[in-house]
């Protein structure tokens, strides 16, 4: 899991005026609630710093959310200014908790689980087509799995496993093969366009498209995944009848637990008598999917890239891990953390250090809760590093990247899997 990161965390929709809410991403729980004052989304650490209570269970007063236990009150900023026992003395200084940025677009309420200063920000996708209620109809859901969130995101850029998977709902078990594909990417995304052949439709939409040539005659449809770190995935398929556009986002509840939440954009069938075909539709490749993702192991993606075999049509998932890599060398991940949440009990608290940690350094003494634990922390307090291991395995050759030049441009895949077979020397 990584901090320094945007994850979309609820609908826009479902975040009430007047009602605080509980979230959790990141082994982290938060508290969502809307101002009073201009209906913006205050994103702050649902744990009051004083005995540990969850802000989601309060009111709110104004601007602030009020602690259910004993009525300190919290503006967005995370800081205390009101407690109720001891109102004609001064606000200790540790009276605060982490307030972390928020926006609300496409539908979602985005916070920012960070502490880098707002130029230095991982940028959020263009995702603007879902605000296009003009040439698209829209329907929205969400998926709870018991699996890891990369082990999802990597399933969902996948497009080998779909015949075999999802065989006559849009895998085609008839033309398994994956031709060549076009690669479009930079350093926080990887889109892989290829085309495939259809099986023949079924239901409502093989009423409308009578798709029931032979494979031969059958034209094949555009299809692209593409996957935005952290956590986000967008299918396309050209069908003969319209595009159809699936957003996710696979919000790391911890490293065990994912909830997708899915954005469903159509061309075709726009009337609302539609929507229950299409989420349909949706949850029954989820459902397909779940049965293999939640069995697969290990639970995690292993560290080192050797660690599983790797061919030609991997290509966005190999890309995935290389960057995943070199965040965790950057010092962005968030080790096994030991916030309050569900599971065992535990006697310490860490949370994800919010941007004025950074933005502030009078406040560096006046923070209650300890930062989660991560590469960057443990070598800053000196303790060793992972060693350095070499080991020799026999894996295939990684698939070549594209030629081009520039940081993001289309380009043609070369067959680099012929004779890939050999003993190499890995670094783990």
């Amino acid at each position: 899991m990584f901090k320094n990161f945007w994850y979309a965390v609820e609908f826009s929709s479902d975040v009430k005026p007047g009602k605080p809410m509980k979230v959790k991403l990141l082994g982290q729980q938060l508290v969502l609630y809307r101002k009073h004052s201009d209906n913006s989304v205050v994103a702050l650490s649902d744990l009051c710093v004083h005995r540990g209570a969850a802000l989601s269970d309060g009111e709110l007063k104004g601007d602030c959310v009020v602690c259910p236990y004993h009525g300190w009150e919290y503006n967005p900023g995370g800081v205390v200014e009101k407690i109720p026992a001891h109102p004609d003395k001064g606000i200790p200084r540790k009276a605060r908790v982490d307030s972390y940025p928020t926006q609300e677009k496409y539908k979602f309420v985005w916070v920012y689980m960070g502490d880098l200063p707002e130029e230095e920000r991982p940028p959020l996708p263009d995702w603007s087509v879902i605000d296009d209620d003009v040439n698209y109809r829209a329907v929205t859901g969400e998926f709870l799995w018991k699996s890891n969130y990369e082990r999802i995101l990597e399933n969902g850029v996948d497009v080998a496993h779909t015949p075999f998977v999802h065989g006559g709902v849009f895998g085609n078990k008839e033309k398994p093969e994956v031709p060549e594909f076009q690669i479009e990417e930079s350093e926080w995304h990887c889109k892989v366009s290829i085309e495939l052949n259809p099986p023949r439709s079924k239901g409502l939409w093989g009423m409308i498209n009578p798709n029931r040539q032979a494979l031969a005659d059958r034209p094949p449809v555009p299809v692209s995944t593409t996957w935005w770190l952290p956590n986000m995935i967008l299918l396309e398929i050209g069908t003969p009848m319209g595009a159809l556009k699936i957003f996710d986002v696979n919000i790391p509840i911890d490293e065990e637990t994912t909830l997708v939440k899915f954005v469903a954009l159509r061309s075709f069938f726009k009337g609302a008598w539609a929507d229950r075909d299409a989420r349909r539709r949706i949850f029954k490749v989820l459902y397909e999917d779940q049965a293999i993702v939640d069995a697969v192991r290990p639970e995690l993606l292993p560290f080192d890239l050797s660690a599983e075999l790797h061919v030609k049509s991997d290509y966005n998932a190999i890309k995935y891990r290389r960057r995943r890599q070199e965040l965790i060398e950057a010092g962005w991940g968030v080790e096994d953390n030991t916030i309050v949440g569900e599971g065992p009990a535990r006697v310490e608290a860490r949370v994800i250090p919010s941007p004025v940690r950074k933005e502030v350094p009078e406040l560096a003494s006046a923070w209650n809760y300890k930062e989660v634990r991560s590469r960057e922390l443990r070598m800053g307090r000196g303790e060793s590093e992972v060693p350095v291991r070499t080991e020799r395995r026999l894996v295939m050759d990684d698939p070549e990247p594209p030629s081009a030049a520039e940081p993001t441009q289309a380009a043609t895949t070369q067959d680099s899997t012929q004779d890939s077979t050999q003993d190499k020397e890995v670094k783990a």
